[in-house]
């Protein structure tokens, strides 16, 4: 039995399965502000952990923006109608036809689903509207649209997020022609990070991300720079007096020609992604890396020497 219900002009939606009180519009939130995605679940029962929220999202957005989460039983969602269903005098139903199909299934086995979607995706809330606001499904089955754990895993990765790269540099406030810009990222932290996402009691999945590798920039061409790269290990090499140079940029010509008078020199962090807690008959997850970038500006002269001849 499928149903598509306003009462009142509000959206009923089922507390979590497990009784855990609180409001029928659950809300988290990943990433950060701004122009990158951030995921946010709304009338989802689904909780969101980890060390992986808080940082750079790289704008990940989920494969569907709205699914069908298990709610309560017959007698549970009853209970539960009666005590929040409201209706306007004015509205098109009285209360008692808005409490009718909760009434029928009274006895019967199974569960009501309820609809969630991602709010930071445009087109969440078009996806939910689209779909019934219940769904009375039988024991051991799961409706069209019902979360999968593929779709779990989806959310949770949506939800990750990785530090953003602070690159440093030595010369740090301007370089020179055929001097070597040592080149590292700066409080990298935990090089592991992970987000859990939870259907209490139902399912859950992780998402890990590992620190791999960086990759450099210049902001030139190859005439102008090389970019040497044989050392850089997962995160750079500090500069170390008397230390072989090998993760950073040698420029071969001045910037003074250039937009401001500098090179925009790039760093970008590289994430390996991982997918633990998943197993029996799941297909793998595969998931491109996470890469997340920042930028210095590297002013570049060239020293210049004059000689002169004697006697």
């Amino acid at each position: 039995m499928i149903m598509n219900m306003v009462v009142a002009g509000l959206l009923l939606l089922a507390p979590n399965p497990g009784g855990g009180g609180g409001g029928s519009d659950v809300q988290v939130r990943g990433g950060q502000d701004g122009n990158t995605a951030r995921i946010s679940l709304k009338n989802s029962q689904i909780i969101i952990s980890g060390n992986g929220r808080g940082g750079r999202s790289d704008g990940y957005r989920l494969k569907r923006p709205c699914w069908y989460e298990p709610a309560q039983n017959a007698s549970d969602m009853l209970d539960f109608q009666q005590r929040s269903t409201r209706v306007d005098p004015g509205a098109p139903q009285t209360r008692h036809e808005a409490l009718e199909p909760f009434v029928e299934k009274l006895g019967e086995e199974g569960r009501w689903w309820t609809v969630a979607h991602d709010a930071s995706d445009p087109n969440g809330v078009s996806c939910q509207m689209a779909m019934d606001t219940y769904v009375f499904v039988p024991p051991g089955t799961t409706p069209p649209a019902g979360i999968t754990m593929a779709e779990l895993v989806d959310i949770a990765r949506a939800a990750l997020t990785v530090p953003e790269p602070k690159v440093e540099i030595n010369p740090d406030a301007k370089s020179y022609v055929n001097l070597p810009t040592w080149v590292w990222l700066g409080d990298v932290g935990e090089t592991t990070r992970s987000v859990t996402a939870t259907l209490p009691g139902i399912m859950s999945a992780t998402v890990t991300a590992n620190l791999g590798n960086i990759e450099i920039d210049s902001g030139t061409t190859g005439e102008r720079a090389d970019v040497v790269e044989t050392g850089c290990g997962v995160s750079g090499k500090p500069y170390a007096k008397g230390e072989k140079f090998t993760c950073g940029v040698n420029y071969r010509r001045a910037s003074i020609d250039q937009p401001r008078g500098v090179y925009v020199l790039e760093v970008t962090s590289v994430w390996d992604i991982g997918v633990e807690g998943v197993g029996g008959d799941v297909a793998p997850f595969v998931y491109e890396p996470v890469q997340v970038g920042a930028t210095r500006d590297i002013p570049v002269g060239e020293v210049q020497s004059t000689v002169r001849k004697t006697g």
